[in-house]
This record gives C-alpha cells, sequence and structure tokens, in this order.
C-alpha cells in the first residue's frame, strides 16, 4: 500500500474497532436496520439474489423465493456486523456462540503425519470458521487458501480479521507451490477451501448438476491433495440461532469412486442437503452460474 492508502486503511481500522466494542446484541440489533437498507432499499444484487433461488428452487413458490430472499438479506448483513466484531471480540464469547463437533476425530485421523485438506462452502459464517482451531492440537498448522480483494486497502483488513487465530493465509495462485512446499519440509498441516465459489477460468471442464443446474466446479483442492496423499473432510455450518453457529467435520467417503474427483463431488453433495435445509445462509449474491459450457455468459 501506498502513503495515501496506509492512512485509509488506519482510519477504516479506527472505525470499524469502535463499532466492533459495541455487545454482539447490539450489532444484531444494528444488523437489522442495515437489512432494511441494503435488501429494501438498495436491493443489493437482488436480481442476481431471486434468479438463483428461482432456478434453484424450480418447485417453489413466488412467496417461498421472496421468504429465502429476505432471510438471506438479514443473514447477510448478520454476516457483516458479525465480521467485523472479530476485531474486538473475547476467545470466550467465540466459544460461547460457535459450537464446533468432531475435533477428535481430525486428532485422530492425523497420526499418520498426513495433511489434511477441509472443504467447506460460503455457508453460515465463513468468517468465523477458523474458530474451528481451538478444538483440536494436531496437525499443529492451520492454512487457508483466499481470493486476494482487488482494493488494497478492504483487503489489508479482511487480513487482519482472518488473522485473529493465528491461521497462515496462502493467496489463491500461491496455493500449490506453498502447500506442495510445507509438505515437503515434512510439516503438518489443516488446510482449508472454500470451494463452492466459480471457477476462475471461462473455460471449463467439469461440471456436475448443483442446486438443480448445470454447475462448474473448481478441482484444485483435491488435486492438491492427491499429490500429498491427504485426508479429506467437510466442515458443516449450521446456524441454530442468530449470531450462534454449529459447525461439525465430517470424513469425506465417497460413495462414487469412479468419477474423476469424487472427494469434491461428494463435498459439493453435503453443501448441497446442507442449503436445501436452510437456503437463506447460503450467498446468493454471488452469479454461480454466470456461464454456460461453452463460456458463453447466460446470467448476468
Amino acid at each position: 500500500m501506498n502513503k495515501f492508502e496506509k492512512i485509509r486503511f488506519c482510519v477504516l481500522k479506527a472505525l470499524l474497532t469502535a463499532f466492533a466494542c459495541l455487545p454482539t446484541p447490539v450489532l444484531l440489533a444494528v444488523s437489522r436496520v442495515l437489512c432494511l437498507v441494503v435488501g429494501g432499499v438498495v436491493r443489493y444484487r437482488r436480481r442476481v439474489v431471486l434468479g438463483n433461488l428461482r432456478r434453484s428452487f424450480p418447485d417453489k413458490s413466488q412467496d417461498e423465493i421472496r421468504r429465502i430472499a429476505r432471510g438471506f438479506y438479514q443473514h447477510l448483513c448478520d454476516l457483516i456486523v458479525e465480521s467485523v466484531k472479530l476485531l474486538h471480540i473475547s476467545d470466550a464469547e467465540l466459544a460461547q456462540r460457535i459450537e464446533v463437533l468432531g475435533g477428535e476425530g481430525i486428532e485422530e485421523m492425523s497420526k499418520d503425519g498426513r495433511p489434511v485438506i477441509a472443504f467447506l462452502g460460503h455457508y453460515g459464517n465463513w468468517e468465523w470458521v477458523q474458530q474451528v482451531t481451538r478444538h483440536y492440537r494436531r496437525p499443529a498448522v492451520t492454512a487457508e487458501v483466499y481470493r486476494p480483494i482487488k482494493n488494497s486497502v478492504v483487503d489489508a483488513l479482511m487480513m487482519r480479521l482472518r488473522g485473529r487465530f493465528d491461521t497462515t493465509l496462502i493467496p489463491q495462485k500461491q496455493a500449490v507451490r506453498h502447500l506442495l512446499q510445507m509438505d515437503r519440509d515434512g510439516v503438518q498441516f489443516l488446510v482449508g477451501f472454500v470451494a463452492d465459489q466459480r471457477p476462475n477460468s471461462k473455460h471449463l471442464y467439469h461440471w456436475t448438476d448443483f442446486l438443480s443446474q448445470d454447475t462448474p466446479y473448481a478441482v484444485g483442492g483435491e488435486e492438491i491433495g492427491r499429490r500429498m496423499n491427504a485426508h479429506f473432510v467437510y466442515i458443516d455450518v449450521e446456524k441454530p440461532a442468530r449470531g450462534y453457529y454449529r459447525m461439525t467435520f465430517r470424513p469425506i467417503r465417497p460413495e462414487n469412486t469412479d468419477v474423476e474427483y469424487p472427494c469434491t463431488l461428494e463435498y459439493m453433495r453435503l453443501l448441497e442437503q446442507r442449503i436445501r435445509h436452510a437456503p437463506e445462509y447460503w450467498l446468493w449474491s454471488h452469479n454461480r452460474w454466470k456461464y454456460d459450457r461453452q463460456g458463453r455468459i447466460i446470467h448476468r
């Protein structure tokens, strides 16, 4: 960052930290007001949200689609204030608000010294998922692969938020080299891939049916895991109440091993189950189905 960007970062961080000092119930009350603005006035990406929902749930009525959309906008605003809260929240409060199950399974599978690939989606609060690192001692190193944000000030702020739990943050383009080097150096790790976004390339070769639509999917996590003989798990996230989450490690054991990427497809199947159970907590504002198999734009 240049000098001007550093000043902007310091000012923004100070303002958001002051906001984060408010008690979580107050922040969630602010989120209700924010939802009226984002969903009702600004109507943030409403065409994309409604289009995604209608195509994903063709059997639902328009009233049901609008109800899910309202729930999504409220959750999105909850996610925003909860993420900012990471600038000023105690470990005790996070432990109270996040229940983590299956950490002992991670330790058990890690006894053989192999790394662990953890798949998760943009479901619930993926910024709070790093709390799972408090629930296993082995692997000692936890990493996260992320897409850098073009705005350098916002990217620096998100790095500060995501570094709350001493997680090693790896830019997506450096993931293969960095993780393979760690493996060669004998460093055992658990690395998380948020793997439900549209892959970067328009020319895609891996497709499946997901949420009633022909869907491209990224295979980088499984490709890297194969080269390291890694274990694969899915972090299943639930939202039992506003401001509270339950996160469960589930080993990925594909039923169909005849496909090219069985672990990735099993992860997508598990994620789809969770989305269908409570769809309002997924990131519907992302234009997941923008391109068809020929790279043509079909949904703007």
